[in-house]
């Protein structure tokens, strides 16, 4: 209570500039969540709608949610779409944390010919996005036979630029006694990245795992040029089958089938936030 009272007692005796200064803020705060949130609210009161009552501009819940649901859970099998996103952003995920490791491991403990020009290649890359070099990929990975496969998927996106540089700079920054210990106790450099630099990079590891899931499980061109099997493809281009679950486009089902997609990467944000936002602050790790 002498908490609450200081606190209560301090906001009072406080400018009215200040004072007015804070409402405002809080104001504006409020106002950006308000802008943020209301298109999620509208699409999952849509999701419940009939299209007479979305073209009615209903701003009740609707009558028509179970159908819904069952039109895109059953009638065009979403789930087994987000079990395929899960399987493959699991396996993108894993796969770039485990490169980006050996990456960064590499670049900051290895001499070698042409270190820093191998760097500055990785760094590059970072300004190439994947669609530029669609077609070659597609046919090194119809070359190996990986079409409508798990392989053909995921392999191709083990390599990460983004997490090579994200371990590069959070080892620099670690204290180079930690290496010479090591070395002093007989350790090799995959005991040292496993006992010693693994245990703390747990919050560059988060960091790196949210952004490539969320990656993993946005991709839409790639698993539309790679898989032929409808049964096989992943949610991002399932959702296209929403479109028409009846005689006409369909407006709820849609709403409700990008809502339940959003579900899995909001699950692994609220699951690694803390790990994820101090992540981006190991440039000022000492």
């Amino acid at each position: 209570m002498a908490f609450f009272r200081r606190t209560r007692t301090a906001a009072s005796s406080a400018p009215p500039a200040s004072r007015r200064r804070r409402l405002g803020l809080h104001a504006a705060l409020l106002g950006s969540c308000i802008v943020i949130g209301l298109p999620v609210l509208y699409a999952a009161l849509v999701s419940t709608q009939t299209n007479p009552e979305v073209f009615q501009y209903q701003l009740t819940p609707g009558t028509a949610f179970g159908d819904n649901f069952e039109a895109v859970w059953e009638a065009r099998s979403l789930g087994r779409y987000m079990l395929n996103s899960t399987i493959q952003a699991l396996a993108i995920t894993v796969g770039k944390t485990i490169t980006a490791l050996l990456a960064g491991l590499a670049f900051v403990y290895f001499r070698f010919p042409g270190k820093w020009l191998v760097f500055g290649f990785v760094l590059v890359t970072l300004l190439m996005p994947t669609e530029i070099s669609i077609l070659a990929l597609f046919r090194i990975v119809n070359g190996f036979g990986w079409n409508d496969s798990v392989l053909g998927l995921t392999v191709p996106f083990f390599a990460s630029a983004t997490g090579a540089f994200l371990f590069r700079q959070h080892f620099a920054n670690l204290p180079a006694d930690l290496s010479e210990a090591a070395q002093l106790d007989g350790a090799g450099p995959l005991q040292f990245l496993w006992r010693i630099l693994i245990p703390l990079s747990w919050n560059a590891i988060g960091a790196l795992a949210v952004i490539q899931f969320v990656y993993a499980w946005n991709m839409y061109l790639w698993p539309l040029l790679i898989v032929a099997d409808q049964r096989d493809q992943l949610v991002q281009v399932g959702l296209g089958t929403l479109l028409n679950t009846g005689q006409s486009l369909t407006y709820g089902p849609l709403m409700l089938g990008a809502l339940l997609a959003s579900v899995p990467p909001v699950l692994v944000f609220v699951a690694l936030q803390k790990p994820f936002m101090s992540g981006f602050a190991v440039g000022g790790e000492k």
